[in-house]
């Protein structure tokens, strides 16, 4: 027996700020006519008219990647009454630190020249006099400079009414057309060696995009600028005022003390069964062939990669922040590598809280997430749950973690033995919830407004014991199933689930949180103000 209901993306809601946002002026979201948000469009930018709805090129062979939008983003088409330019509508070119970015790609190829043919390479360099390799070396210097600043002096930006644009290539252009009201989340991302130099990487997470475009690099003031105007503008702020806005005012969450991440990494289970072969396959190797040898060549690599999965882990999410704005929820975290990154409001697909069995006593959870279009996951690596259930609140307003889930039948455990009392589920008003783990809890969180689609599966086995499994989908390609339930309770839950999807998404606010209440037109500097 199976049975599929269709829905259409869920629009987000506003994450909401703390008392500092309200000083700002930034307003609620929108209601339901927010939903028909008017765009902007100039004679004089008609070039552009043709890549509205993706990423188009300009002139000669071109690298394209296309957006389909879908139905529901057609009203981004409509022409609107705010198409004027913005000051920052102009082009501007990247940090002049950029050029000693992009100027290894001549050594690059020297490299591989040399790992394809390494006999031939060291013969040839060894007929070379020492004053022939000089010459070499100067002249291989001379033109990786020489890539890396034409590179530069051809890749410009702007920021339009609708976009933004981003044309790179001396022989071959490329114009890439990053629609603003597609956007899901824009990181700044600053590597060891950029910090140094004092400047950033703009990370744009776009939907229908397999990887993220990115400005590399930026003076760091520059690139946290144009992350407020980015946001600014994908909210829905007039394109006359949103640079003018500046970043929007946070309200401090939480911060994940070194301490307690040393410590949750040691408890983690993946760190243990990591250790746990690391010393297991070296010892079965002693007894098998007695030599030293053996066990160091295998050990000590299998010791070095369990200790790095954990050092790497500590220094990625080392001093991790949170904070709440009308921009979204922004993490700052990074021990080598700083990155700052902001998750729009209503974005977010499924929340995820994860519970491994040596944190329990503490009391403590990890909280991931799902946005349709970007890579982040991690939204809380270590807090205890009360904290970790308010912050969930946040990224999901009006919704609570529920805290009874009914278990599977006890026949369940002809199915799955053992296994089957870790299955729960919970539908309250607002999300579809399951649990699932016995020694790591997973509790799944899923809005209704944010459910594609409701399936129901039953193999002969489940048909045989009255179970089936209820599946819903989201628009992150992310599957959450409640399983092995009894069939007539899924089949009812089938129909249930598909009208509260249906009610929600015709309840959820607009996607671009920043238009005017009740008009959808965007916001002016006056009320930003």
């Amino acid at each position: 027996m199976n049975g599929a209901e269709k829905g259409g993306e869920a629009k987000g809601g506003a994450a909401k700020g703390g008392a500092g946002a309200v000083d700002r002026g930034y307003p609620d979201p929108g209601s339901e006519d927010g939903r028909s948000q008017d765009r902007r469009s100039q004679d004089h930018e008609s070039q552009d008219s043709q890549s509205r709805d993706g990423r188009s090129q300009d002139h000669g062979p071109q690298d394209s990647r296309s957006q389909d939008p879908g139905p529901q983003d057609s009203r981004s088409r409509d022409p609107g009454p705010h198409d004027g330019q913005s000051p920052s509508t102009h082009e501007r070119r990247l940090h002049p630190f950029t050029p000693l970015r992009r100027a290894w790609a001549p050594f690059a190829v020297v490299v591989g020249w040399a790992v394809h043919d390494p006999d031939h390479a060291f013969e040839r360099l060894t007929d070379l006099s020492l004053l022939a390799l000089l010459l070499g070396l100067g002249a291989l210097i001379a033109a990786a400079a020489l890539y890396g600043f034409l590179s530069w002096w051809y890749t410009h930006f702007a920021v339009t009414g609708t976009e933004l644009r981003i044309r790179t290539g001396l022989l071959f252009r490329r114009t890439a057309h990053i629609r603003l009201d597609r956007l899901q989340a824009v990181d700044v991302t600053q590597p060891l060696l950029a910090r140094v130099f004092g400047v950033a990487k703009l990370r744009l997470d776009v939907v229908g995009a397999e990887k993220k475009d990115e400005l590399a690099y930026l003076s760091e003031p520059d690139a946290r600028a144009l992350r407020a105007e980015l946001l600014a503008r994908a909210a829905g702020l007039a394109p006359e005022t949103a640079h003018e806005v500046g970043e929007a005012p946070a309200e401090h969450l939480l911060r994940v003390p070194p301490r307690s991440l040393a410590l949750s990494l040691v408890l983690s289970g993946g760190t243990w069964l990591a250790l746990f072969g690391a010393l297991l396959l070296p010892a079965a190797l002693w007894f098998a062939t007695h030599s030293p040898w053996t066990v160091l060549a295998t050990g000590v690599p299998l010791l070095g990669a369990a200790g790095a999965r954990s050092a790497g882990r500590f220094a990625a999410e080392y001093d991790w922040t949170l904070a709440s704005s009308p921009d979204g929820l922004r993490i700052d975290h990074g021990l080598l590598d700083r990155a700052h990154e902001t998750v729009p409001p209503g974005r977010v697909q499924t929340v995820r809280l994860i519970e491994p069995l040596l944190w329990r006593r503490r009391g403590w959870v990890r909280v991931e997430l799902n946005v349709a279009g970007s890579s982040n996951s991690v939204l809380v690596p270590v807090a205890p749950r009360p904290l970790a259930e308010a912050v969930v609140a946040r990224v999901l307003p009006g919704v609570t973690v529920p805290t009874g889930f009914a278990r599977p039948p006890r026949r369940a455990r002809w199915n799955t033995p053992l296994w089957w009392r870790g299955h729960g589920l919970a539908v309250t008003e607002a999300v579809f919830a399951t649990r699932q783990g016995l020694f790591e809890r997973t509790v799944h969180l899923v809005p209704h407004a944010k459910v594609q689609s409701v399936r129901l599966n039953q193999g002969p086995w489940k048909r045989a014991l009255g179970l089936a499994d209820l599946s819903v989908d989201t628009g992150a390609n992310k599957t959450v199933t409640a399983r092995l339930r009894e069939d007539a309770q899924a089949a009812a839950l089938l129909r249930d689930q598909a009208d509260r999807s249906r009610t929600g998404r015709r309840d959820a606010g607009p996607d671009r949180w920043m238009t005017g209440r009740g008009t959808g037109e965007p916001v002016t500097a006056a009320e930003a103000r």
